[in-house]
């Protein structure tokens, strides 16, 4: 059924957590077996796909009649080995106050010991000199002995009741679910290993009965607070071995011992009976994470349930265009401080999540850098004292809320423009404007890549040397590229020249292989002395064969060229799919090439030079 809205306001927003995930089908599904048979998760994708909400979603689908609270009381036979007790929901904190308020009584009935003491030994003394008893001397003195008197009462008092075995023991209560009405989601995302695990406090005086009993010591841990609900831990991989270890046997025994995490302290000798750790596992990561994982943790998560790849796109569909609606009502009512969104500006954000998915005919589903932008755009007609949001707080918020790595690219290109070293009219032998990105993500920016090769007399390498401070996978195409020169041109160039490809300026070093039809074209131009056209740019990986392969970042790489005054993009056929043409690029000629010959009959000026150009196409 199609939205029907004027403004955010007229959409509804569910209550439930698992009715607000967006984009993500597969793992919604997924969740509710989770749920109905608590099973674990292991979700892997990229940053704001809503790793987080699912893990929220979980625990909102879990029992909550079935939650406990947690004692930790004194154990007569060794005081390092604390006693655990498991009661039912909100008695725990019934408990503790009804010993309180039997210590409190046992307290009062000495203090009013004490004050009998003080008042009859202040009394009879003043008695006695009153009515000519005692001398002012002896008053004095009897009032000193009577002070003395009642403070050694006071330190043996106190002392006794540190002695003693009959004081009253007041349980601690480790974990209260007494106010929780839905099962507990704790997030432990980046938690050291006592945070997570629990600990036993420090006591410098455990020794000759002054200090602080161990049970009263004793810190649950995410993984004790989490029982009977979810635990979410992001970066799994970033725990250290020996603490997903212990996450291991937590999950696996389903109850956990607290003990101290450090051995210089006096909680190291404290180790609790096991506390419950009945929870549900949601571990979260991106790709490398699962290079990283502990791999009995990861087998365990695989065996006893299930292993989630989060969707960074999903289709650009009428449905799914109302779901960025949705979403933009979402964020509204979320932040509480932002005005509604008109539909047009409702629009803009559905064509701003087009681009960020990299592709004309999808969207992204990477929403945390969306809601930036909702944001944003709410702050700027907050400051116009709007009560709506419209599209052109859309298009202002895009510069407002520019990414970092967007920021750099463009302070990047003004320089190089400052500087001529991105050059964008004439023609140059051996010079090629070249794109590239930088981020990752959705958090990308295109920059111009300038190139330059140069043929010297030699020919004592085999290869094509590149400079640059290049990457593993761009060094491989450099040999790719070589390997097409040495092709088209082999008796040329055998035991004559040699061939020195510059990435000019590229400090922070060049990775991926994108750059490889830039090169052949820099490579070509400077072997047979062809000039390149600077209003030119273009980007593609080669295979060995000459085919033009498609590359990522293609419309951050068309906007950068427009940023510079580039006039032509080359792209490779196969990307002309993901262009989203929109007002910044509407004038850039893209000419889509899905071989090497196309692009150097596109980018080379080739007049005088007819006989190369028959060449190459046969």
């Amino acid at each position: 059924m199609a939205l029907n809205y004027n403004t955010t306001k007229d959409i509804k927003v569910s209550k439930k957590i698992i009715d607000r995930v967006i984009g993500q089908e597969n793992a919604i599904n997924l969740i509710k077996k989770a749920a109905s048979q608590k099973r674990n998760i292991l979700l892997i994708g990229e940053p704001g796909t809503g790793k987080s909400m699912i893990g929220q979603a979980l625990a909102e689908l879990l029992p909550k009649e079935k939650l406990k609270d947690i004692l930790s009381i004194e154990n007569p036979s060794d005081e390092n080995i604390p006693l655990i007790r498991v009661i039912p929901k909100g008695k725990g904190k019934e408990i503790v106050e009804k010993a309180r308020m039997h210590s409190m009584s046992s307290s009062k009935s000495k203090n009013f010991l004490i004050i009998f003491f003080i008042i009859l030994i202040s009394a009879i003394p003043y008695y006695l000199w009153k009515t000519g008893t005692f001398s002012d001397i002896i008053y004095a003195a009897s009032l000193i002995t009577g002070m003395i008197f009642i403070v050694g009462l006071i330190l043996m008092m106190n002392l006794g009741k540190r002695l003693s075995n009959e004081k009253i023991k007041i349980p601690k209560l480790l974990v209260d679910n007494s106010k929780v009405d839905k099962a507990p989601f704790f997030e432990a995302t980046g938690a050291h290993a006592g945070a997570l695990l629990g600990d036993v406090l420090h006591d410098p005086l455990q020794s000759g009965g002054l200090g602080t009993p161990a049970y009263e010591r004793l810190v649950p841990g995410f993984i004790h607070r989490a029982n009977g609900g979810v635990l979410f831990i992001d970066e799994i991989a970033t725990l250290q071995p020996h603490t997903q270890q212990e996450l291991l046997t937590a999950l696996q025994e389903k109850r956990y011992p607290i003990t101290g995490q450090s051995e210089r302290s006096s909680g190291a000798m404290v180790r609790s009976e096991p506390v419950p750790t009945d929870f549900i596992l949601v571990a979260a990561g991106n790709v490398e994470t699962i290079k990283n994982m502990h791999p009995a943790l990861r087998s365990r998560i695989r065996g006893y349930g299930y292993e989630i790849y989060m969707n960074y796109t999903m289709p650009d569909t009428k449905e799914n265009r109302d779901k960025i609606a949705i979403f933009v009502a979402q964020e509204v009512h979320k932040d509480k401080k932002i005005p509604h969104f008109s539909k047009e500006a409702v629009n803009e954000i559905i064509a701003e999540g087009r681009k960020m998915s990299g592709s004309s005919d999808k969207l992204t589903v990477r929403l945390r850098e969306l809601g930036g932008l909702v944001r944003a755009a709410g702050d700027l007609a907050v400051e116009e004292n709007k009560n709506l949001v419209e599209r052109k707080h859309i298009l202002n918020a895009k510069k407002l809320a520019r990414s970092l790595e967007h920021q750099i690219a463009d302070e990047y290109i003004e320089n190089k423009k400052k500087y001529q070293i991105i050059v964008t009219e004439g023609k140059q032998i051996g010079r090629v404007n070249g794109l590239a990105v930088i981020g990752s993500g959705a958090a990308v920016s295109g920059i111009i890549l300038p190139i330059e090769s140069e043929v010297t007399l030699g020919g004592k390498k085999s290869e094509i040397i590149a400079t640059g401070k290049l990457g593993t996978i761009a060094k491989e195409a450099i040999k790719n590229v070589s390997a097409i020169i040495m092709k088209y041109f082999g008796e040329d160039i055998k035991e004559k020249y040699d061939i020195y490809t510059q990435f000019i300026q590229t400090h922070s070093g060049v990775e991926g292989d994108s750059a490889s039809i830039a090169v052949a074209t820099a490579v070509v131009s400077a072997l047979k002395k062809i000039p390149v056209r600077q209003d030119t740019a273009m980007t593609g990986s080669l295979s060995i064969r000459g085919e033009v392969l498609p590359i990522g970042g293609v419309n951050a790489k068309l906007e950068a060229a427009a940023d510079a005054g580039i006039k032509r993009v080359i792209i490779p056929k196969a990307n002309e799919k993901d262009v989203i043409i929109d007002k910044k690029i509407k004038d850039l000629k893209i000419i889509c090439v899905d071989r090497i010959e196309h692009v150097l009959k596109e980018s080379l000026y080739w007049k005088g030079k007819e006989k190369i150009l028959k060449k190459l196409k046969k």
